[in-house]
């Protein structure tokens, strides 16, 4: 029974956040004040849905005055009710992306510690593999992400999940077909099985966006991208309930074949829900939706030039040449090696230097990110909406990074909550506004460019923290060695100082950034 406790604890961490913010919603489309019902949802979640659930609708004249309040609920609990009202291609696309979502996470939390104990790699090797894993998935939407536009949304998606199939299938295998070791038959095998799975979801992921662009209107596409947002989240927190019974009873492999059966179901999925009729009504309702019109667009700026003058265009603005572009997109390289550390350190560091209930459930820790961003940006975004751009970057990044001194303190508990809520926070301070800045400094018409060149640091950084993080876990929190013997004080104090380089880097240089930014892309 003790086995199950996680799966008690996750269950009640999701249907606690359903009755709550049911609570506030339903209070809110009734009419009733949303903050005066707050204290009794939170202590009384379950009653209090129940009770506003029966209680009639209010008659409310004039503006709320909880209507800051009440745009929080409303922005946390809408892509949840927009899922019920959706088409059956995109409702099919929803449930596929949370099924991914759950595999993905799943597998790249359990990787590295894979690698170690099956695959016979040293903490080194093995981060280099998570690398290898991250990174290539990158690179591969890079080159892939135009198999959407060839070939169509249902066969992309249906040749992306069959690709990961094959790949986890290869990879689950890979300890039982061969010697294990460094560039062993078995640390082959797996990184055909990690090819597989880079190949796969590098068309999957710009696949999934494409598909949420041409089965939304103008009007719902905000919406779309909102629910696969938060649909993404609560899948990449699901591991951290359902892989800990499973891991204790039949290891790691027994979690990577129920993630390879949630992979083919992921495919049933698509194959039965996004067929080619689904497809064709869901488009034609939108085009009804947006009025069959063959009004021209006004042409571009840019469609009048002449195919030398872009050139030249491009060379003038492209944006190697921008320096205040080019130091602020790589100033973040600190601070986002906090993300990469979710899966490089988080795992061997909860179940290496932890004794207990989170040891033997650090799963549940290292996948507590994604909830807590689910539930914090639309707060944060709330409230730091009217607020300078720049500032944001420079107090997000700041309260994302300071947390990681917290766990200098050493491994316990409390320290490694705080750490995991306080940095959330932080993410969620910074993270929306960073494509909001790039957009912002982009010159007319470079925004694209400007947008894609400003996603090359996180591959950097997903690079680069993986060819350190090993050799940090050897020295600090080596594996088969007693929490007491660690020294992970050092390790975090060491990360803490590379990711303040960031805020730091930023306040150094804001008169420069600043200087002439209202007027840069005009």
């Amino acid at each position: 029974m003790s086995d199950l406790l996680v799966v008690f604890i996750g269950l009640a961490v999701i249907a606690y956040i359903f009755f709550s913010l049911g609570t506030l919603r339903l209070a809110i489309t009734k009419g009733y004040n949303g903050l005066s019902w707050l204290p009794f949802a939170l202590l009384f979640p379950m009653v209090a849905f129940f009770v506003i659930l029966f209680m009639k609708d209010k008659k409310v004249d004039g503006k709320s005055k909880d209507s800051f309040f009440k745009n929080i609920v409303m922005d946390l609990t809408q892509p949840f009710v927009d899922l019920s009202k959706t088409s059956q291609a995109l409702f099919g696309l929803n449930f596929s992306y949370v099924l991914e979502g759950l595999t993905y996470f799943g597998v790249v939390g359990l990787l590295a510690i894979f690698f170690n104990q099956f695959v016979g790699l040293d903490d080194i090797d093995a981060g280099r593999m998570v690398g290898f894993l991250t990174a290539g998935i990158t690179i591969a939407m890079l080159f892939l992400g135009a198999t959407v536009d060839w070939i169509g949304l249902r066969k992309s998606l249906l040749i992306a999940l069959s690709l990961m199939l094959v790949g986890r299938i290869m990879l689950t295998l890979s300890p039982d077909m061969g010697a294990s070791g460094l560039w062993n038959s078995s640390h082959w095998i797996s990184m055909l099985g990690i090819m597989g799975i880079i190949l796969g979801y590098g068309i999957y992921q710009p696949a999934a966006y494409a598909g949420v662009k041409q089965l939304t209107t103008p009007k719902t596409a905000a919406m779309g991208y909102a629910m696969l947002y938060a649909l993404m989240n609560l899948g990449g927190f699901l591991p951290g309930i359902i892989s800990p019974p499973i891991r204790k009873a039949f290891d790691i492999t027994g979690v990577f074949w129920v993630y390879v059966a949630l992979t083919f179901v992921g495919i049933m999925v698509v194959f039965f829900f996004i067929t080619n009729k689904a497809m064709a009504k869901a488009v034609d309702e939108i085009r009804k939706e947006n009025g069959d019109t063959d009004v021209k667009e006004e042409k571009s700026e840019m469609e009048e030039l002449s195919a030398k003058e872009k050139i030249q265009y491009y060379i003038k603005n492209f944006p190697i040449r921008d320096l205040r572009f080019l130091f602020f997109i790589f100033a973040l390289i600190p601070v986002q090696t906090l993300f990469a550390h979710n899966w490089l350190t988080l795992p061997q560091y909860t179940s290496r230097a932890f004794d207990g209930f989170v040891s033997e459930n650090f799963e549940f820790f290292v996948n507590l990110n994604p909830i807590l961003i689910f539930i914090l940006t639309p707060m944060v975004t709330a409230l730091t909406a009217k607020k300078n751009t720049y500032n944001m970057m420079i107090i997000g990044t700041f309260v994302m990074a300071a947390p990681t001194f917290i766990l200098v303190l050493g491994p316990n508990f409390y320290t490694l909550m705080a750490y995991l809520i306080l940095m959330t926070i932080g993410e969620a301070m910074w993270q929306p506004r960073f494509l909001q800045w790039v957009a912002e400094i982009a010159p007319k018409n470079m925004t694209g460019i400007y947008m894609g060149i400003g996603q090359f640091p996180w591959f950097l950084t997903k690079v680069i923290t993986s060819l350190y993080s090993g050799w940090f876990l050897m020295n600090y929190c080596p594996e088969g060695v007693s929490p007491s013997e660690m020294n992970t004080e050092m390790m975090w104090l060491i990360y803490g100082f590379i990711a303040i380089v960031s805020p730091v880097a930023l306040i150094f240089a804001k008169t420069w950034m600043v200087k002439g930014f209202k007027t840069k892309h005009e």
